[in-house]
C-alpha cells in the first residue's frame, strides 16, 4: 500500500535531449506539506526535473509517480491539482491585475462566483489588492511575481512548483515574496522550489537535494547539509593583494579541514574560527579583515561541486 504522506516519488528519474542527458538518474520524495528544494547551478538539471514533475515533459526512462498517478497517462488529471510559477511571469500584461486571476480560473472549470471569490482572497493574500484594477505592463517586478504566484493558487493546488521563485528581485521584493511563501507552507500547501540562491533554500527549504551535472550530489535539511559536508564555523581572511599569495601558503600550516584560496580573500573551515585566529597570528600573520561566521548552505556547495555557484 503506498504511502499517502509521499506525494511524489522518483527512481532513476532520466531526461535525454538526443545525446545530451540533463537529468542522470536521480531519486528522490516529496512528502505531504513541506517545501522542497533543488540547488544548484544554471544546467544542473533543476528545471528539466521540475518540467516532468509538472507534467509538460515526458521522462526518458526511470518512474516517476506524482499523487500516485503516472505523469505520461494521467497529465490533465495531475496538472488539475498542481500548480506552478515558471522562470519566466507568463502574465496577460494588457489585462488587469484582477482579469488575469478570473480569466486563469476559467482554465480550471471554476463557477464564476467561485473565481471571483478567491480572487479577492489572493489578491489580499499577496498585497495586490488595490492594484486589482491596474494593467500589468507597469507594476514593478516584485509585484509580478506575487500575482504569478496569486494565479497559481487559483485552482487551491496541492503541490506549488516554484522554478527560481526570486530571480531578478530586488532583496526588498524577494523577501516580500518569501514571506508569501512561508505563509502558504503554514496553510499546508507543499512546495516545490528550484533555486541557485543559497540564503533562499536555507530560508524557504526543509528538505533540499543539491544537483549538479544531472545528478543529485547532496540530500538533506539544510542544517542537516552543512554539519555533514562544512564545519561549525568559517574563517574568512582577506590580506593585501600583494600579501595575497605569499599568506595563502603561510595560513596552510594553520590547523583546518580545507583551506579555500580565492581569488579576494581565503577561507578556513574549521571548528573553532577564533581558535584558528590565535594560530595564524601565532604565525606572525596579520589580515586585513577577519571575520568568524557559521557555515552555510554556500559553504557546502562549494565543498560539493568545488566552484562558485554563479559560475554554473
Amino acid at each position: 500500500m503506498p504511502d499517502p504522506e509521499i506525494l511524489i516519488s522518483a527512481s532513476g528519474l532520466t531526461k535525454r535531449f538526443g545525446s545530451f542527458t540533463a537529468v542522470d538518474g536521480v531519486d528522490f520524495q516529496l512528502r505531504r506539506g513541506e517545501a522542497f528544494g533543488f540547488l544548484g547551478p544554471n544546467g544542473a538539471g533543476k528545471s528539466s526535473t521540475m518540467r516532468m514533475i509538472g507534467c509538460v515533459s515526458p521522462p526518458s526512462g526511470g518512474s516517476l509517480s506524482i499523487f500516485g498517478l503516472d505523469p505520461v497517462t494521467e497529465g490533465p488529471a495531475i496538472r488539475a491539482r498542481l500548480g506552478a510559477v515558471p522562470q519566466e511571469d507568463t502574465l496577460d500584461v494588457e489585462l488587469t491585475v484582477r482579469e488575469n486571476l478570473l480569466i486563469y480560473g476559467r482554465y480550471f472549470g471554476l463557477p464564476r462566483d467561485v473565481i471571483a471569490d478567491r480572487t479577492a482572497r489572493l489578491l489580499d493574500f499577496v498585497q495586490l489588492t488595490e492594484r486589482a484594477g491596474d494593467q500589468v505592463e507597469p507594476l514593478s517586478g516584485g509585484m509580478k511575481r506575487r500575482l504569478t504566484i496569486a494565479r497559481s493558487l487559483i485552482n487551491e493546488p496541492e503541490v506549488l512548483l516554484l522554478d527560481e521563485p526570486t530571480t531578478g528581485l530586488d532583496p526588498q521584493a524577494r523577501h516580500v515574496v518569501w514571506d508569501r511563501l512561508f505563509r502558504l507552507k503554514q496553510q499546508g500547501v507543499t512546495l516545490i522550489l528550484t533555486t541557485h540562491y543559497m540564503d533562499e533554500a536555507e530560508q524557504l527549504c526543509d528538505r533540499l537535494v543539491v544537483m549538479d551535472g544531472g545528478k543529485i550530489a547532496a540530500e538533506g535539511s539544510p542544517r542537516e547539509l552543512i554539519e555533514t559536508h562544512s564545519t561549525p564555523e568559517v574563517l574568512e581572511l582577506r590580506f593585501r593583494l600583494d600579501e595575497h599569495e605569499q599568506a595563502a601558503q603561510k595560513v596552510a600550516d594553520v590547523p583546518a579541514e580545507r583551506i579555500e584560496v580565492l581569488a579576494d580573500r581565503i577561507l578556513l573551515y574549521v571548528a573553532d574560527g577564533d581558535l584558528a585566529l590565535g594560530a595564524l597570528r601565532g604565525l606572525g600573520l596579520e589580515p586585513l579583515t577577519s571575520l568568524v561566521r557559521r557555515s552555510t548552505l554556500e559553504d557546502v556547495f562549494l565543498r560539493l561541486t568545488g566552484r562558485r555557484l554563479e559560475d554554473g
